[in-house]
């Protein structure tokens, strides 16, 4: 029986996450601290390992670093329980050893999901490694993770990669007005790797860049082909990274794009976060100033969740303000949560942008968004990403919306 060690210290998430765990026949151990769970790990032995983020005296970051200097324990698959989901957490903990994070709350299908994958992975992996001393399989597990990753670049088409696109929707109205794409890369080894352990990886190899470019085309070549059925008016957003958004000639390889496929710049969205932008402000200003001029849309992704300073917000060349999801969770019944989105709305709307709610999964969060004006939304409650095939369904199905 597969046993799982839950390190979190607010008594009523523990409690429910053991009740579910135990309920899907999980043997389970609880640690009320950091501490504690760190005393756990060497005596339970466990499994697997949830684990929140932010806890005193010792929080998560200091538990995974413990574990992953520990031989014994090296090993042990590590899923951040976080109530943010920011790509600096993201890099922070794959620098230490995190498989996974799981953004609270989640949901129970989110979870077993969570704790299925990395169980097979585990399991996957271990075939791939050397007959080496645990710590040397720890070492050697990231590179050869590595080693797929840079195969699977190589392989001419990229057949191991795809995209997948998620509406935005007219909070009013529920018409599809955009799309997000989404890289999703499935290993014949690995099997499907999350995008928290692809990117991270990516960024750190550099191969963030040719992963990008491809994103960047694929996407191109997919908005000339829904214009050419029609759809002449729907925008796809692209997630940049660090390093993609700060190469010297970034903003020429977009352009390029756009022309090799006959497009308008107005149908293609780049999305930033706040800790790219503020890494080199004028340098990132520049760039935006560039793109904007070619008639590019940027928007900043996962707003509230980074360390921006408001005084620049203004100065940004921005048409899309996303507000990141942790504010739209339970925004009904939190109401700090409630008053920040209020005011997040508000703001965008003073500074002439488009404020897009992410992460919405209940009529209730989507009530809130109603009555205070938020203009788009995209999350589970109208569709989860879907392949082509799928999305294509629903633009079919809302075509009148795009003549």
């Amino acid at each position: 029986m597969t046993k799982i060690l839950v390190i979190e210290d607010e008594k009523a998430v523990r409690e429910n996450l053991l009740e579910l765990l135990e309920a899907e026949d999980f043997q389970t151990v609880a640690a009320a601290n950091g501490r504690i769970g760190l005393e756990l790990v060497t005596s339970e032995n466990p499994d697997l390992i949830l684990c929140d983020m932010m806890m005193p005296e010792i929080d998560g970051y200091g538990v995974l670093a413990f574990i992953r200097q520990d031989p014994v324990t090296a090993t042990i698959p590590f899923i951040f329980l976080t109530a943010k989901s920011s790509r600096s957490d993201f890099r922070h903990g794959m620098n230490l050893g995190a498989d996974d994070y799981l953004t609270k709350p989640f949901t129970r299908a989110e979870l077993l999901s969570a704790i299925a994958g990395r169980l097979n992975k585990q399991a996957t992996w271990k075939k791939y490694l050397p007959l080496q001393t645990e710590v040397q399989e720890f070492q050697s597990e990231i590179n050869i993770i590595e080693d797929i990753l840079r195969h699977a670049l190589n392989d001419g088409e990229l057949q191991q990669f795809y995209v997948q696109y998620q509406p935005i929707v007219d909070i009013n109205s529920g018409k599809i007005i955009g799309a997000e794409s989404l890289l999703r890369w499935h290993s014949p080894q690995l099997g499907l790797v999350s995008p928290s352990e692809l990117i991270p990886l990516a960024e750190s190899t550099g191969l963030i860049i040719p992963i990008g470019e491809w994103v960047l085309q694929t996407v191109c070549k997919q908005i000339k082909i829904w214009r050419d059925a029609g759809f002449t008016s729907l925008p796809v957003a692209v997630n940049l990274s660090s390093r993609q958004f700060t190469q010297i000639d970034f903003n020429q390889k977009v352009l390029g794009f756009l022309n090799a496929n006959n497009l308008p710049p107005s149908c293609l969205e780049l999305e930033l976060t706040e800790s790219m932008i503020m890494q080199d402000v004028n340098s990132a200003i520049a760039t935006m100033n560039e793109l904007q001029s070619f008639g590019v849309k940027i928007a900043i992704d996962d707003f509230g969740t980074g360390y921006s300073s408001l005084m620049y917000l203004k100065k940004l060349p921005i048409h899309t303000l996303k507000i990141d999801r942790y504010f739209i969770q339970n925004i009904g019944y939190d109401h700090q949560k409630s008053a920040i989105t209020k005011a997040l709305i508000q703001m965008g709307h003073n500074l002439n942008l488009n404020v897009v709610a992410e992460g919405v999964e209940t009529e209730a969060e989507l009530a809130y968004l109603r009555q205070h004006n938020c203009d788009a939304m995209q999350g589970f409650l109208f569709s989860r990403p879907l392949g082509v095939p799928e999305f294509e369904k629903l633009l079919f199905a809302d075509k009148h919306r795009f003549k």
